[in-house]
């Protein structure tokens, strides 16, 4: 790859400059030749941590902004390689959309800044390594150089290699925060809109996988649709939200793309599946609440999924003490399974490493985490009684 190093003023780059507010990012500078935000490239993302601030303060005075690559796309066309939420940040200022506080801590807009401050910004000089190369060259180059300051989402990334009509209109559907069905669709999605995350999951719940996104990209990296994805993204959003009345922030961020695929031919009533919900919401013995619903999903046969508290040491040992006590003046096991049985156990006075808690009536059939409800069994017939 072929790189030669230049000299640009803010004032040359921010010559037509374009921000796009609805998508949150910079379009055009260089009146027109400079692409800002190439697909493969990320939302703008600086203004969510005041970063913009940060931008303008150091040109104010005079700090250098550090390198910046364009690729040369053609003669007379750029596009930003790295550098893009510094130009947009500067861009923005300068065409007016924030302000920056001053010496006395009052906003100022950059019309609102004494002249010789706007010399200042407009006449500040940026290094910029313009690039030439092959596409795969400029991808490579493009993850290399981005793995310093925020570094660049799995997502992201993949944008960068399948960058083409599929990834743009993908963005455009689930990386845009003004999109109406994003308050819908957090409910059950977790991350940011801008930070490709949406985009993310949309992909890995049609291609079945996160591990299936690169290879789903490629095949349909030259489409001009992503139906397709659209209709099983909300597929699965319609079947939760029919399923389940009731949102819970616990329900943000599940395996739903996976719990669709398990469960979504099974028929539920939704009302009794609401009730079932809020009965084990509220259940103290549960310490995993997200598992709550794959759990009724499944037809609550995997108690495993919702952590159910189990027996504290000082109630373990008063079992055993307890037990242990009786067993010895009847002449018997001090695990009750061993004490019935036939074989050569039925006396043995085990130790109490040796045993394990276990619920005399079952959690899952009602039975409580209780001093009441513990028993101690040998480790061979507690993990034989399962949840019986």
């Amino acid at each position: 790859m072929k790189t030669e190093l230049k000299h640009y003023k803010v004032d040359e780059i921010c010559k037509g400059f374009v921000y796009n507010e609805l998508e949150g990012k910079g379009l055009f500078g260089l009146s027109g030749r400079l692409t800002i935000q190439p697909e493969y490239q990320r939302n703008y993302i600086y203004a969510e941590s005041k970063r913009d601030v940060a931008v303008i303060e150091s040109l104010l005075k005079g700090y250098p902004l550090g390198l910046i690559y364009f690729n040369k796309v053609s003669e007379d066309n750029l596009e930003v390689l790295d550098g893009q939420q510094r130009i947009t940040s500067f861009g923005r200022f300068v065409t007016g959309k924030f302000a920056v506080k001053d010496e006395n801590g009052l906003e100022q807009y950059f019309s609102g800044l004494a002249q010789d401050k706007q010399e200042l910004i407009l006449n500040s000089d940026l290094l910029v390594y313009e690039c030439e190369g092959a596409e795969s060259e400029i991808k490579e180059w493009f993850k290399t150089i981005n793995i310093s300051g925020v570094p660049l989402k799995d997502q992201e990334l993949l944008n960068a290699v399948y960058s083409g009509p599929f990834v743009t209109l993908g963005k455009e559907e689930f990386s845009n925060s003004k999109n109406a069905n994003i308050q819908k669709w957090s409910a059950y999605v977790s991350g940011a809109v801008d930070r490709q995350e949406y985009w993310e999951r949309a992909l890995e719940w049609v291609s079945r996988g996160k591990e299936n996104i690169a290879r789903y990209m490629s095949a349909h990296r030259n489409e001009k649709s992503i139906a397709e994805v659209k209709t099983y993204f909300n597929s699965v959003i319609d079947w939760v939200s029919g399923v389940f009345l009731d949102v819970f922030k616990e329900m943000r961020g599940l395996e739903w793309g996976r719990l669709y695929e398990e469960y979504h031919s099974k028929a539920y009533d939704p009302k009794k599946l609401s009730a079932r919900v809020h009965e084990l919401y509220d259940d103290p013995y549960i310490h995993n609440q997200r598992g709550i619903w794959e759990f009724v999903l499944s037809g609550e046969t995997h108690p495993n999924l919702l952590n159910v508290r189990v027996f504290d040491e000082p109630l373990k040992r008063q079992a055993y003490n307890a037990q242990t006590k009786a067993a010895q003046l009847a002449g018997i096991s001090n695990c009750p399974l061993c004490a019935v049985g036939h074989a050569a156990n039925d006396d043995k006075i085990w130790k109490l490493a040796e045993m394990e808690a276990d619920h005399v009536s079952a959690w899952s059939k009602g039975g409580a985490t209780s001093a009441d409800n513990c028993q101690m069994l040998c480790k061979t017939h507690n993990r034989a009684k399962g949840n019986n």
